[in-house]
């Protein structure tokens, strides 16, 4: 990047904490990259809850103490433009996906990809599936790592297990019901509300549960919870089959101090412990994820789609609810 203009780009921003009309599209400085990195021109990413969380402040103080104004996103699909001296394996032109960590730039912001160029480590991205539109394959980076890290290494799924995922019909739960199909679960349980009942069997669930009329103890035992909701843990993990597993993904942000206390208790009152856990990115994951969508093993769910300049309106219909898949932010 070379001419003034190029010093710059366009990116979502917000100056504030608070609803989703905080957020507007304005300028920042482009990253320049360096030579363990590769610069990506973004072709789309989604929103996440954890972005929404703390962008309506949402999380104790000591969370958020970068400065504003502040960026959001955190995964991305997009085009290779530029490779530093030290990285070999990619070249501009290819096509690729990933997610940030929380690496900080030069004023502390940790990195985010709802901008034009995001600059990352090779590590953090792999080719993007082949078989898939850019829309498309942005809705898989985040669910899907998600839904994978947590039947295959929190929760160990053993082929024939029962698997009940809360908040099926969303954007890591409708992953989670194709993944514990395709590691070979022996029945897969959604519970959704009622409007995305059919959509999520459509995905392959075995069962599917209208949560608002449905209480806990009818749903029966399972071997595994995959929790996406974050409430009543407690009520959930009662289901489970003595040497069951729960993963939870999400926390209840309300009562946060309470919530990781929960989960930490509860491997001291029992054998069924909560297991929660933060994404992050990995190239051998990402492999298995884009071999899986070719495949057609794993479906990707636009629910919704916008574009950069209408940023606060897609964070407005995630929050609205009912979303089936994932909210899509296109960029190029």
């Amino acid at each position: 990047m070379n001419t003034d203009d190029e010093r710059f780009m366009r990116a979502a921003l917000f100056d504030r904490f608070g609803p989703p009309d905080v957020l507007y599209e304005g300028r920042v400085p482009a990253p320049v990259t360096a030579a363990d990195e590769i610069l990506v021109r973004v072709g789309a990413t989604t929103v996440n809850g954890g972005e929404v969380i703390v962008r309506s402040g949402g999380l104790p103080p000591w969370f958020m103490r970068a400065p504003f104004p502040r960026q959001t996103g955190l995964d991305f699909v997009g085009e290779v433009v530029d490779v530093g001296a030290a990285v070999t394996g990619y070249s501009p032109g290819d096509r690729v996906w990933g997610l940030l960590d929380e690496k900080p730039d030069a004023r502390g912001q940790p990195l985010r990809s709802l901008a034009e160029y995001v600059a990352v480590r090779p590590d953090q991205v792999s080719p993007a599936p082949e078989t898939l539109s850019v829309p498309e394959a942005a809705t898989l980076p985040v669910g899907g790592l998600t839904a994978l890290v947590a039947l295959r290494r929190k929760a160990r799924l053993r082929p024939g297990e029962r698997v009940l995922v809360r908040g099926a019909a969303g954007g890591v739960g409708s992953a989670a019901v194709q993944v514990a199909k395709a590691l070979g679960a022996g029945e897969v349980i959604g519970l959704a509300s009622g409007p995305t009942t059919g959509f999520v069997g459509e995905l392959g669930a075995d069962r599917v549960l209208d949560y608002r009329s449905t209480v806990p103890r009818e749903i029966g035992t399972v071997d595994v919870v995959i929790d996406t909701v974050g409430t009543d843990l407690g009520a959930y993990r009662r289901l489970l089959e003595p040497g069951g597993r729960m993963v939870a993904v999400r926390f209840d942000t309300a009562r946060p101090v309470r919530a990781l206390g929960g989960i930490a208790m509860s491997g001291v009152h029992g054998t069924s412990r909560i297991r929660f856990f933060r994404g992050r990115p990995e190239r051998a994951l990402l492999d298995e994820l884009a071999r899986m969508a070719d495949a057609g093993d794993l479906r990707p769910v636009v629910g919704a789609a916008y574009e950069l300049a209408d940023v606060a309106q897609a964070h407005r219909r995630f929050e609205s609810g009912g979303v089936r898949g994932k909210v899509v932010v296109t960029v190029g």
